[in-house]
């Protein structure tokens, strides 16, 4: 009987203690997933930049833009992923919870 009561003991505590360390693992995938994100967007931004810059000025016009738009352009562009990155992650939650 000592021996069962024992195990019992062991495995009444060990539950709670996966259960935090897979909620710290499950947030720290989050924040690493995050991060990756960032960086993705962030190179995306530097691309469509050198690409606009690349354009000569009768491209930017064939296209409806002025070389002083081109930033602005990129950083318009980069507000909108975040836009979304922010509603993916809200409808993520939203599934989960």
């Amino acid at each position: 009987m000592t021996l069962l009561n024992d195990f019992a003991a062991r495995s009444a505590t060990q539950r709670p203690m996966r259960s935090a360390i897979g909620h710290t693992t499950a947030e720290l995938a989050k924040l690493i997933n995050n991060w990756i994100a960032g960086l993705i967007a962030q190179r995306e931004y530097q691309a469509n930049v050198a690409l606009l810059r690349s354009f000569s000025d009768r491209q930017l016009k064939d296209v409806g833009l002025d070389r002083s738009q081109v930033e602005k352009l990129a950083e318009a562009g980069d507000a909108r992923s975040r836009i979304q990155q922010a509603k993916h992650a809200e409808e993520s939650m939203d599934r989960i919870g």
